[in-house]
């Protein structure tokens, strides 16, 4: 969570305007909508917008909302949930943000606003907000909130400050360890070893001047603690060991709770009506407290389409298989804790922590031998043997190996080492369990002893979460699925990253609409769940299976149209090629033979979008050549620099009268704005199917073939319509806007599912490109 920025005057309960009954609430809603499009500088009437709005307000109007709803309100029904797809252009966060805050502050209520990107985060705080509260007559004040890793924690800091290795011991990273030597290594281990720690000693004393930098910055009030408000953000190497993680925070026992950067925050956050949130802390946070309760207020759910996806990643677990060292490090933390609040453990720390590591080094090698690749190339240390491939090769960073298991079936002689590993980190956990909640008592019954519980909590709390990993993926992957339902998704991926091979273990549930169904929603009695992409294939169903809220008799769904002129503003090139896209390499020619001479006819701005690493690259390397080299001056490469910093050379390109083209991946498909010239052309390589190495999109398919029902219909082809009508989004960014899609992937005119697709994009002119002829479609 954040501190609270650009805040307004704060409302007072008498400030509050009484609505008895839906029809008045509905009425206030729209009067105060009809205020902003009147008297906001800028501002004008948009008929989509007005329709998004009424349709927000008749939803959300009729719901009885919290415990003090009036009597007259008894027969109103408990849960309202606006779903709209909004067009681009439609201007949808006014349209809910003057809607939903007016009902909201008659009610005596506040407003959780959920985006998935940054950059709309940064417009609601920055733009959105405070244009409205500008106008509204009733004022009303809003925050940021961020999770609490983006501040310091104050007892840590204090702690690192100066460089200490021996406190620092705790939170050195497993990666600057060379890995396991036996007790007969000979001298050139040692020595090894005596420079890894003379070079860790050295680190750590560099790291403290930072720390105490910080400390002096924070006892001067120059810096606030957040993390996003340093003129350097550090890397996260350098910020993880003083971050204010849950796992290290004795909370109000802590005796910097009172100048705590994150807890100061969220008593700010916790004045203000209005809270803007990510997806991720909203789900991550649900019962923990640290946002308002969901039943209890509105909620907004912008860029929704990311809902899915948001609940898959919150439920997947996962375990490092390669780094066992903190394990090492785990007895000696416990005895000293256990010694200093004279706790007696009932089991032998020691020997738990040797199993668990040995259970965790068996199951390594039982991985490395199914992956198969790995001996070839890996050295007993843990680190990559040879030189790297150029690309393609098993070393390529961006391209990890993955292993799944079919039907989430471990192999038998797996399941006695995983059981021990679980019942391991299960012991140790309940340890670790009992020494928090004796500290926390300790730290309670005696101020004057809280520092030190503190300090012995954070020790363990660096532990925790890598204990807590273990215990969690391994009861995942003992888990069987029951009658009828579907099974885990359970994979192992491998791959190299600064020279370290890395090995995880993973486990997720396979369907996203139960995850949210179960923990969201069945807490939510008011919200709002809107994108410029919430139909796919011309019908809302797929996303309401996969948000869960397919079914459920709260929800109303309305498409509110785009007020731009498609036809008239933009067309949509099909090219036919000669080569089938199942035949890559044939394709991937002729498709960038294609690319290099239309790229000749940008004149100002364009964003060319691919859908693999590898296709990109093949286009780069295209560029290099005699024939195409006064193409590459033109091109910026995602991954080159920041976003940020592409986006500012290519908006001064076009400034200057240069042709600028964008090269991306499906970060660059979505939630980039770029208006006018900046963006005349948009060329899509390839219909954006999503990768097959997808363990959990594999999983999903082989349960649905299972039930005798067809993946590839009910899955792919909607997801794949979504990202399109996402990449062709980027066209048109206002009404005065004349741009070109051209997609050289013939199936969307020539197969049915192509066709179905078709259905759910804007109606551009429809044109077919065959041997350099247009004609229209």
């Amino acid at each position: 969570m954040s501190t609270p920025t650009l805040e307004s005057a704060p409302l007072s309960a008498d400030d509050a305007v009484p609505a008895s009954g839906p029809l008045a609430r509905e009425a206030l809603a729209l009067a105060a909508f009809d205020h902003v499009v009147a008297h906001a500088p800028g501002y004008r009437a948009r008929p989509g917008q007005r329709e998004m709005a009424a349709h927000i307000a008749q939803t959300l109007s009729g719901v009885r909302l919290g415990d003090g709803a009036v009597a007259s309100d008894a027969a109103l029904p408990d849960r309202g949930i606006a779903v709209v797809q909004a067009g681009t252009g439609v201007g949808k966060s006014a349209a809910y943000a003057s809607t939903v805050i007016p009902l909201a502050l008659a009610q005596q209520k506040r407003v959780i606003i959920s985006t998935a990107t940054v950059a709309l985060q940064e417009q609601l705080i920055a733009k959105d907000l405070p244009a409205l509260a500008a106008e509204l007559p009733e004022p009303f004040s809003f925050a940021l909130a961020k999770g609490r890793g983006r501040y310091v924690c104050r007892l840590k800091l204090d702690q690192l400050s100066g460089g200490d290795a021996a406190s620092a011991d705790l939170f050195e990273s497993d990666d600057a360890a060379s890995g396991d030597t036996d007790a007969g290594a000979g001298a050139a281990a040692q020595a090894t070893s005596a420079l890894a720690s003379a070079a860790a000693s050295a680190r750590w004393q560099e790291r403290g001047r930072q720390y105490t930098t910080w400390a002096s910055a924070l006892d001067g009030g120059t810096w606030d603690g957040d993390r996003d408000r340093l003129d350097d953000p550090p890397d996260g190497a350098l910020w993880a060991p003083v971050a204010a993680e849950r796992h290290t925070c004795t909370a109000r026992h802590c005796p910097s709770y009172h100048s705590c950067s994150y807890y100061q925050a969220r008593a700010r956050l916790a004045q203000a009506q209005v809270i803007v949130v990510n997806h991720d802390l909203l789900l991550s946070t649900l019962g923990l407290h640290a946002l308002p309760a969901p039943q209890d207020c509105y909620l907004v759910f912008d860029e929704a389409h990311h809902l899915g996806a948001v609940a898959q990643g919150q439920f997947t677990a996962s375990m490092d298989l390669m780094r066992g060292q903190w394990l090492d490090k785990l007895p000696r933390a416990v005895d000293e804790v256990a010694s200093a609040i004279e706790y007696r453990p009932t089991i032998d720390i020691a020997a738990f922590a040797r199993e668990l590591k040995s259970a965790q080094n068996e199951l390594a090698r039982l991985a490395m031998q199914r992956i198969g690749a790995l001996p070839a190339w890996l050295d007993l240390t843990g680190r990559a043997a040879g030189r790297a491939p150029a690309r393609g090769g098993f070393y390529d960073a961006g391209a990890p190996v993955v292993d799944r298991f079919d039907g989430g079936m471990l192999p038998a002689d797996w399941l006695e080492v995983v059981a021990k590993l679980h019942a391991s980190a299960s012991c140790l956990l309940k340890v670790f369990e009992a020494l928090a909640t004796q500290l926390k008592a300790n730290a309670r019954d005696n101020p004057g002893d809280a520092a030190r519980c503190a300090k012995l909590y954070s020790r363990l709390g660096v532990l925790a979460p890598r204990l807590q990993s273990a215990q969690e993926t391994t009861a995942c992957w003992l888990q069987d699925a029951g009658d009828g339902q579907p099974p885990l998704a359970k994979w192992l991926e491998a791959g190299v990253s600064h020279g370290l091979v890395t090995l995880t273990a993973h486990a997720c549930p396979l369907q996203p609409g139960s995850l949210l169904r179960n923990h969201l929603w069945n807490q939510v009695r008011a919200a709002v769940v809107t994108s410029a992409s919430l139909t796919t294939c011309g019908n809302f169903d797929h996303f309401l299976h996969e948000s869960g809220l397919a079914f459920d008799g709260a929800v109303a769904a309305r498409e509110v149209q785009s007020p731009f002129d498609h036809a008239n503003q933009g067309r949509l090139v099909v090219v036919q090629t000669a080569a089938d896209p199942k035949d890559v390499d044939g394709y991937t020619r002729e498709m960038l033979g294609a690319l290099m001479a239309d790229l000749r006819e940008v004149h100002r701005g364009a964003l060319v979008l691919f859908t693999s690493r590898a296709q990109m690259r093949q286009a780069q390397a295209l560029l290099e050549r005699g024939e195409h080299g006064p193409l590459r001056e033109r091109v910026l490469v995602q991954g080159e620099a920041s976003r940020a910093v592409l986006l500012r050379r290519h908006a001064a390109r076009v400034a200057d009268g240069q042709p600028s083209v964008l090269f991306g991946l499906q970060s660059f498909g979505e939630g980039l704005d770029l208006p006018g010239v900046l963006c005349e052309w948009v060329f899509i390589t390839k219909l954006p199917f999503a990768s097959p190495s997808d363990p959990v999109g594999q999983a999903r398919a082989d349960w649905l073939k299972s039930q005798g029902r067809d993946p590839f219909s009910e899955l792919v082809v909607p997801a794949t319509g979504a990202r399109l009508l996402q990449w062709t989004g980027r066209a048109l960014r206002s009404e005065t806007d004349e741009a070109v899609v051209v997609c050289y992937d013939a199936r969307l005119l020539r197969q049915s599912y192509g066709r179905r697709m078709l259905k759910g994009l804007p109606p551009y002119r429809l044109q077919r490109r065959q041997d350099g002829v247009l004609s229209d479609v």
